[in-house]
């Protein structure tokens, strides 16, 4: 594995003490960002920190030093160095002054996909997700370079920012023999992506940073052209994807479904469900969980569909321990948070039904009578706590005080009103109260609480759930 990060490149641009700072600092192969704010020290970012790297203060004469030697900053305020992978973005105030400049250090990794080169060999569309920072833009860059080179393929790069091939009309070594489209804007990107199709014939197609509604429908027009496609996106896993509005045409796409009531009750669900609207654009996606921590899905439609239904979720693992060996691991995952909550007249028979035998309390020998009267007394006390003991504790939430009073009237020996949730057994909610309170469904999830999902909040539903507790539900 060979890291090209051209340092000395980058540090020529800044004054005389910040330059010196960086060479001096021991930790200058780990550097990811270098801060420049107006009246702060500078400041460096490290994977496992920050530093300053001088005690001088950056002021108007050290901000307009640096960006007289870089390029001109685009409309969206990025701005780069000939020849390099670096980025530096500005911050401006009101009046578009620069008073802030955040320093991206770019690295060219040859021969880091190991990891994934069976996916590669598939030819199939592929999604890289993860969070800013861990490298997605490096590794599409390698791939266009091996694609390009090794597999000798025609692969056209789409690069908004610069970030991939470098700020130069000259492409960086690090793309190999792929060629590079610009686009004058972040708005243009989506039209840019249909005219590489159009034009240049390209085999692949390299986009960084799909963002949009109008790149998600672009990218799926370049699927349905059969042009293989490899981009990144915003976002920890597949689910993030799913609850975006904007990207979810990525994976297929959601909408809602009404079933008939044949079918729901065959299912075994309600009768309005989600599911996927059509084939993903990208068939293989990867979440960058770490820099050598990778989850793959070979199939997204099938992990989507299963994310859609809540049920467990098969995921393989990719390891980096060293330069030759890659663990591979396959672990199951349930993502089902509801999994102890549900609704009338389902119901589980989670304690057992107890008989109480009443024994012969008639004493035998003198003053019968007052030892009986004795007995008799702390057997009502006994039987009292008994049925308090025996009850099933109740715990409602968000439900008129009216309501509840009235049907807990002909329950009263067996059911009771829990003041607290700890204290509870079971637990009468309405649907959206649930759906809002999510620490009443970490708290049910961790308990093994059986809960009741309700619609309305009448007494005729109310009568209803304490029949069912009545007839199903026994302390031990």
């Amino acid at each position: 594995m060979i890291i090209n990060i051209d340092l000395d490149k980058l540090t020529q641009v800044f004054p005389d003490y910040i330059e010196s700072g960086i060479k001096t600092n021991q930790n200058k192969k780990n550097l990811v960002e270098i801060v420049l704010d107006l009246g702060r020290r500078p400041e460096a970012r490290f994977l496992s920190g920050s530093e300053y790297l001088s005690e001088q203060i950056v002021s108007w004469q050290d901000l307009d030093y640096t960006t007289k030697r870089l390029g001109k900053f685009s409309k969206d305020n990025r701005a780069g160095i000939e020849r390099t992978l670096h980025r530096v973005s500005c911050i401006r105030n009101r009046q578009g002054i620069i008073i802030g400049l955040t320093c991206r250090i770019g690295r060219c990794i040859l021969g880091g996909i190991g990891m994934i080169q069976d996916l590669l060999d598939s030819e199939e569309s592929l999604l890289i997700l993860g969070k800013p920072g861990l490298g997605k833009t490096t590794l599409i860059r390698e791939i266009s370079r091996v694609l390009s080179d090794e597999a000798q393929k025609r692969v056209v790069i789409i690069d908004t920012s610069n970030e991939i091939a470098g700020d130069s009309d000259i492409t960086h070594v690090g793309i190999g023999r792929a060629r590079r489209m610009q686009a004058s804007s972040l708005v243009n990107q989506h039209s840019v992506m249909i005219e590489a199709i159009e034009n240049h014939m390209p085999e692949v197609i390299v986009v960084d940073e799909i963002g949009t509604e109008l790149e998600a429908l672009a990218a799926r027009t370049i699927a349905e052209r059969g042009v293989r496609l490899i981009g990144t996106a915003h976002g920890n896993s597949l689910e993030n994807l799913i609850k975006n509005p904007t990207l979810c045409d990525l994976i297929g796409g959601i909408h809602s479904v009404t079933l008939s009531d044949e079918e729901a009750r065959r299912r075994g669900t309600q009768k309005t469900i989600i599911e996927r609207k059509s084939l993903p654009a990208f068939p293989l996606a990867i979440e960058l969980n770490g820099k050598k921590a990778w989850t793959i899905h070979e199939k997204v439609e099938t992990s989507v569909d299963i994310l859609l239904k809540r049920q467990a979720l098969n995921i393989e693992n990719r390891l980096q321990q060293n330069k030759k060996l890659i663990q591979i691991s396959h672990t199951k995952i349930t993502k089902n948070p509801h999994s102890f909550f549900y609704e009338l007249p389902f119901i589980e028979k989670v304690r057992k039904p107890i008989s109480i035998k009443e024994k012969n309390l008639l004493p035998k020998g003198k003053n019968s009578k007052i030892i009986l009267k004795k007995k008799i007394s702390r057997k009502r006390k006994n039987e009292t706590k008994k049925k308090l003991v025996q009850a099933v504790q109740v715990y409602s939430f968000l439900f008129p005080p009216k309501s509840l009073e009235k049907a807990f009237q002909s329950f009263k020996e067996f059911v009771v009103m829990a003041r607290t949730l700890k204290k509870a057994d079971v637990v009468i909610i309405s649907k959206k109260g649930l759906q809002k309170n999510f620490k009443l469904q970490k708290f049910v999830v961790q308990n093994k609480i059986p809960t009741y999902l309700t619609k309305n909040h009448s007494e005729t539903e109310c009568k209803l759930i304490l029949k069912h507790i009545h007839k199903n539900f026994r302390l031990k």
